[in-house]
Parts: C-alpha cells; structure tokens; sequence
C-alpha cells in the first residue's frame, strides 16, 4: 500500500507522537509498504525522502504541556498537490481534531482514511465547545485507533459515536534491550534512579526531586539522574540547590541513540506523571531494559503496569509515597530483579513489528469500508469552504 502519515505536531521537534510514528513509519516500510509523512516543521532543512513539510509551527499551551503545531489553515494548494502526486491508498491521521493540517488533508481525503487518538485528560474544553464542528471530521473516519483505553474513553466522553479499536503503542526492542553498554562514570557503586521525558509540570519531576531527597535520608549511596529537558528545568535546579541535594544529574537533551545507554546505567527507573498521559511510552523503554519502575497510578500508566508484577505504583503528587517506594526498590535487589524480568517479558509483547501489524490490518478494513461506499467522504465541511 502507499500511505500518508499526517502529524499536526513539528517534526523537528522530540515528542510522543512524531517517535510514534517515525517507529509506525519505518516498520510499515520493513513490511513493504511505500511511507510518507507530511507535516509541519519548525525546521526547513528536514533532510528525509519520505517526509514533506508543510508550514511552521508555533507553540500552543495544551494539557499542562506545550503543543507545537501549525495554525495555518491555509495549505490547500500545497496539500492538494502532494495529495495528487502520490495517490495514497491509505491516510493515517494522528490526532485528526489538532489544527491544522490533519483537518486539512482529511477535508480534501476522498481515499481511505484512518485515525489514532492519543491523547488523554479529565477534560477537554475545545472538544466540549467543538463537537459540532468536529462531527463531520470524524464522518470521514473509515477506521480509528486509540492508543490505550483511557485515550478511548476520553474521545468517547466526547463523541460517544466513536468506536475506535485499541492498538497500542510500540517499542523498539531491538534499540531498548538490557545488554548495553552503561555510562562508564555512572556505573561507580551508587544506586541510580532514572527519570527520563521532558521537564513540564505534568511530568511531576518536582515530585520525585523531592521524594529523591527521602530516598537520601534513608539509604545512602543514590544518585538521581534527569534526562530530558524543558520550560521546567530552571525550577527544577532552583529546588534541587534549595534544599541541598546532592548527586544529581541533569543530563539535559539525549539523542535518542544515546538513550538507552542511560537506561543501562540505572538500577530503578522512575516516573512521576501528575496526569494527562494516555499510555507509558518512556515505562516500555525501562522495562524493555530489564529495569524496575516506580510509576503515578495515573490512567494511562495503569493501561501499561501491573502493580506489584513489574512495577510499584503510587498516588500522583505524592513524594512522600514516592520516596518510601523508591527506598523499598533500593534495599531489596531481588525485588527489582523480579520486577525489571516481568517487564521485560511485557515490553516483547508490544514490539513495533507486532504493532505494526495490527496498524495494516486496520488500514485494510479502512479500505475494504471505503470501497463499499459506507462513508461519504465527498461530504462538504460547513465553515471552511471547497477543498
């Protein structure tokens, strides 16, 4: 098949999303299939031949996070010809009611189209205030896709319509596995403690920063390592100088082929989320490293942790509950032992050419919809004029 990949969020910029589907992309590509994505970039010089950039971006608060999107609906023509050019069999919307350009090419689809929701929150006032608008967008949905459940039933609470299937997001094993080389200068006797995303309030890295400092105070020998950076980070080095506390490192920005070398450096990986995640992307990283988790019982890390099994779950803004589940980890070697091997038996069963599988068997049954003509994808959108 020939498929369009749509992002709305920059391609040149690290997020969940754009790894997901550069992992989607290029193992649909080992199964055989022609791959394109198409979106917007805050960068010109993207050199990739499967990638069209289609307008800048501009930074957007969204969920206790930052969205970089394009809000320039005026990409008709360049969608239009690129539409044309390569004639896709399939188009693959991620996140379809993000402005703009996934709005945009699914305003003018008139093949097959396919949508994953990722997201999730407690609530959404743009979805709430634009159903309306939103419904005839998702009309034209032939298939759609939510990462886990609780991304499922967020877009349900809104469109209770929508009857998306879960497939869920991938990892690569063969990039995250336990036998890398660590970091020759953090495999020195400390114990060390991974956080790994970006520095935003919803990542909870104050949280853990401050149980770290009860982990401190009751085993000795630990060391915190941050990678990831963000608007955060300040704060974060602020509260860390304030309250004295040592051996922490903050790595900053990792290229993503470093990565799994600080995985292989830690001993327990943790993560504080205060919210708003829809599944566990960074937890399968840690555990497809044989490492143990201490994760938040937020929604989407319980679609992901069997608590007791392969990781210790705590209460969101809990450092305290953090710090005791921490130090539980650090002085019991068998216990990590036993939760780092179950996770790892669960990061094999979401391997990329797994997910990937599942993500073509949905694109068939888009197709097989679109040629019986249950979907009128022809059906104009009010407010936004011809294609």
């Amino acid at each position: 098949m020939k498929i369009g990949l749509v992002s709305p969020y920059d391609w040149a910029h690290p997020g969940g999303v754009s790894a997901h589907i550069r992992q989607l992309s290029h193992h649909l590509r080992l199964l055989g299939h022609d791959v394109k994505v198409l979106a917007p970039s805050s960068r010109k010089d993207v050199a990739d031949p499967h990638f069209y950039r289609i307008g800048g971006v501009v930074s957007v608060p969204v969920n206790d996070s930052v969205a970089r999107i394009s809000l320039s609906f005026n990409l008709s023509r360049r969608v239009s010809q690129i539409l044309e050019d390569e004639n896709f069999d399939v188009r693959h919307f991620h996140e379809p009611f993000m402005p703009a350009l996934p709005m945009t090419v699914l305003r003018m689809s008139t093949t097959a189209n396919v949508a994953t929701f990722h997201a999730f929150a407690k609530s959404n006032v743009g979805y709430y205030y634009g159903r309306p608008f939103f419904r005839p967008y998702l009309r034209r949905l032939h298939r759609t896709i939510a990462v886990s459940r609780p991304a499922r039933d967020f877009l349900r609470q809104y469109f209770p319509s929508a009857d998306p299937e879960i497939v869920p997001n991938g990892i690569d094993v063969e990039t995250f596995r336990p036998d890398h080389t660590p970091i020759r200068h953090l495999r020195d006797g400390l114990l060390n403690v991974l956080f790994v995303g970006r520095i935003e309030k919803r990542k909870g890295l104050r949280d853990l920063v401050l149980g770290f400092r009860e982990l401190q105070e009751r085993v000795g020998g630990v060391r915190l390592i941050v990678v990831g950076d963000g608007p955060l980070r300040s704060q974060a080095e602020g509260l860390i100088a304030k309250h004295r506390i040592e051996n922490v490192v903050m790595a900053g920005y990792v290229p993503e082929e470093v990565k799994p070398r600080y995985y292989a450096s830690a001993d327990i990986a943790c993560f504080p989320a205060t919210g708003g995640e829809s599944f566990g992307v960074v937890i399968l990283e840690a555990m497809a490293s044989a490492l143990p988790v201490v994760a938040t019982e937020v929604p989407g890390y319980l679609s992901v942790v069997e608590p007791g099994v392969d990781a210790l779950t705590v209460r969101p803004r809990s450092p305290v509950e953090l710090g005791a589940a921490l130090t539980v980890l650090a002085r019991d070697r068998d216990l990590r032992a036993r939760l780092g091997a179950s996770g790892l038996a669960k990061a094999r069963r979401y391997a990329w050419r797994e997910i990937a599988a599942r993500v073509i068997d949905v694109y068939r049954s888009a197709r097989e919809i679109a040629g019986a003509g249950i979907e009128d994808v022809h059906e104009q959108i009010p407010g936004l004029g011809p294609a």
